[in-house]
């Protein structure tokens, strides 16, 4: 099987020097756990998802312990959560010994409350999504029709690395969440109107979310319609973008706008057969602008970047796309799906100011030129959106 390198593997590898236990999670197929057997050949392996191991480690948790070689990679921890006492008093007893339990989960929000509980401060966590562009291609410059073509085959190892069509996986996958993942934590009963408000997710992509709207289309409640979505954002199948609002007078929203954590399930979704019709539908802006969002939110999870994403939208619908806020620095950026640019892209950009003293003006466009569009924002072509002096 072929296997690519992963941005996040010095983050791990430092981790697993400094900390005992080390937790990584991110959704189903996203290579977790490929990842962690090529970074820790020496490490033992058990997966959870196997019923025999995972009854056993429920029956007796402490019996499984003691029977356990270590160092030792653990897949699919949520299904075993009694466990997690047990690391820690195996971790307590021995504090100087590091690396030695490495944990995988794919249903966060279990793991998470877990680890909360027993693990804090005895832990290194980190998630890994589906590959970043940076990951997969070397080819800094492409065309739409390239891009959107990668964008419909999506960056989940199995379509993207190792040929399996997408209309095979997709399909595969969503029926896997819904009737395995979904059925384990939730009580949702009426799987196909579950996956009738993913498509309706889908087709809001890139827009502010307005639940009320959402569950009437749906034809569910608003409270069933936010636990779905909750549900939805912590096993990290949407991602959900705050609004900035620090030290700002102005009324601001709060609505989050809707991202997919997944351009070819959102493509999926949207039921767009190929990237080419992809890359001429109503929906290509919006999905163009999903994909530069995530990469973003890549970049920050991979190297523990301390930034934070958020975007800005005031009462008059005054927009910008992207907010990349350092503690010293601040990233306004304005997202155009088009060669043809000028000033007027930039005009929000140009008159709204931060309480920042650095900030910086970008314009990311399918225009190969990086130059001044207007008095203070520079636009940049969206494949060099990575640069050093970007963030």
């Amino acid at each position: 099987m072929k296997y690519v390198k992963r941005q996040i593997e010095q983050q791990l590898l430092k981790a697993a020097k400094q900390f005992s236990v080390v937790g990584l999670t991110g959704p189903r197929q996203s290579g977790k756990s490929t990842l962690l057997k090529h970074l820790f050949p020496d490490h033992n392996y058990l997966t959870f998802d196997d019923p025999l191991l995972r009854n056993m480690a429920l029956d007796d948790p402490a019996l499984f312990m003691e029977n356990l070689r270590l160092p030792i990679v653990l897949d699919e921890i949520q299904y075993t959560p009694d466990l997690l006492s047990y690391i820690k008093i195996a971790t307590d007893k021995n504090r100087d010994l590091k690396g030695q339990f490495l944990l995988t989960g794919s249903q966060i929000f279990h793991l998470m409350a877990g680890i909360s509980e027993t693990l804090a401060g005895r832990i290194a966590l980190f998630e890994l999504l589906p590959f970043s562009l940076s990951e997969i291609s070397q080819n800094k410059e492409q065309s739409l029709n390239e891009l959107f073509q990668l964008l419909h085959k999506g960056f989940y190892p199995d379509p993207c690395v190792h040929e399996v069509a997408p209309e095979i996986f997709y399909p595969s996958y969503v029926q896997t969440y819904l009737e395995r993942d979904i059925r384990q934590v939730t009580s949702v009963k009426d799987l196909t109107l579950f996956q009738r408000f993913m498509e309706l997710l889908a087709a809001r992509t890139g827009s502010l979310l307005n639940l009320s709207e959402l569950s009437r289309d749906c034809g569910v409640s608003h409270t069933t319609a936010q636990n779905w979505l909750s549900l939805l954002e912590n096993s990290r199948i949407v991602y959900l973008l705050r609004p900035y609002f620090k030290n700002l007078g102005k009324r601001l929203v709060k609505a989050p706008k809707l991202y997919f954590t997944d351009t070819g399930l959102l493509a999926y979704l949207l039921k767009y057969h190929d990237g080419k019709i992809l890359a001429s539908g109503p929906m290509a802006g919006h999905i163009f602008e999903n994909f530069l969002v995530l990469e973003f939110l890549k970049k920050k999870l991979n190297e523990k970047a301390l930034f934070d994403l958020f975007f800005y939208r005031d009462s008059n619908k005054v927009e910008i796309d992207l907010i990349v806020e350092n503690a010293q620095t601040l990233d306004m950026i304005e997202i155009k799906m088009r060669k043809n640019i000028d000033k007027r892209d930039v005009r929000v950009t140009e008159k709204i100011d931060m309480p920042n003293p650095q900030i910086s003006r970008w314009l990311l466009s399918c225009n190969e030129n990086p130059i001044k569009v207007s008095g203070k924002t520079r636009n940049l072509p969206w494949w060099l959106w990575n640069e050093s002096f970007f963030i």
